[in-house]
């Protein structure tokens, strides 16, 4: 949802768990595939991910009916799994809103008609997510993707009457990725770097109407650390040439990239292994 969003030896063993992101030196561009979320056409499906899926990140909504199920048949392609959460709202379609109502605001957020901000962060709303985080653990996954990170800045702060201030925002979504850490698994950062320095990757939306409105320099550090840096992007006419601007801007080719294309109505993926590549 947009809110404000060559595979080497070193790289291949990473994504199979023998190494983390410390020991990689560049960024290095693998396949996306999102089920989790779409801005105008079609996600991901199940099934076009099992068939096509390699090597890849690729970010499921676990809590969505049937969706754990496939978790292990995903990862059997050499695929990274990623589950989807909402950190800084509460959607009025989840099984856990009755117990994160009374912390919500009472005001629907204007963007989106099931989502009410978190207005103030207790501890009742940081076990709320460590249970969600348990059961994407129990279900096999290896990253969590929090999405809504930075939903409380001043602006939001003063338009919602949110209670709860930007610096504790911050230090609750530090202590959700050191409890996901400690449940085996790695913390994917969404649409801002600002504070979460020690996550292990970031996923940015961007548009064709809207592109790098986000922290330029903090992408650059990721990248140059060899972190994942993942540019979801939407609404557009001419998905290669939207990724090339990209590498060029950045100067780097480890971007990875996922493109929502205006003609085919679907996503676009880069960076697939060729067929011999696969097993």
């Amino acid at each position: 949802m947009l809110k404000q969003t060559t595979i080497g030896i070193i790289g291949l063993l990473f994504f199979l768990g023998c190494g983390g992101a410390s020991n990689r030196k560049q960024s290095e561009a693998i396949p996306i595939y999102n089920q989790a979320y779409q801005e105008h056409y079609e996600k991901d499906t199940i099934k076009e991910i099992l068939t096509l899926a390699n090597g890849a990140y690729v970010l499921v909504d676990p809590f969505e009916k049937n969706v754990t199920e496939y978790i292990e048949a995903i990862k059997l392609n050499n695929n990274q799994v990623a589950g989807y959460i909402s950190a800084g709202t509460g959607e009025n379609y989840r099984d856990d809103f009755s117990e994160l109502e009374p912390y919500l605001t009472t005001t629907v957020w204007d963007e989106w008609p099931e989502e009410y901000f978190i207005s103030q962060i207790s501890p009742e709303v940081v076990n709320i997510m460590k249970r969600r985080i348990d059961k994407m653990a129990d279900w096999g996954l290896e990253w969590v993707e929090f999405d809504n990170m930075d939903w409380l800045d001043n602006k939001n702060q003063k338009l919602y009457n949110l209670k709860s201030t930007p610096k504790k925002a911050v230090d609750y979504i530090n202590t959700l990725c050191d409890y996901t850490r400690e449940k085996g698994m790695k913390c994917m950062a969404k649409n801002s770097v600002e504070g979460f320095e020690s996550f292990d990757g970031v996923l940015y939306e961007s548009s064709l109407e809207s592109k790098n409105w986000w922290d330029i320099e903090g992408t650059k550090s990721f990248l140059k650390a060899g972190k994942l840096v993942i540019i979801n992007h939407y609404n557009e006419t001419d998905c290669d040439e939207a990724y090339e601007e990209y590498k060029n801007y950045y100067n780097n080719d480890g971007i990875s990239f996922i493109c929502e294309d205006v003609q085919l109505k679907k996503y676009q993926h880069y960076n697939q292994a060729t067929p011999s590549e696969k097993k």
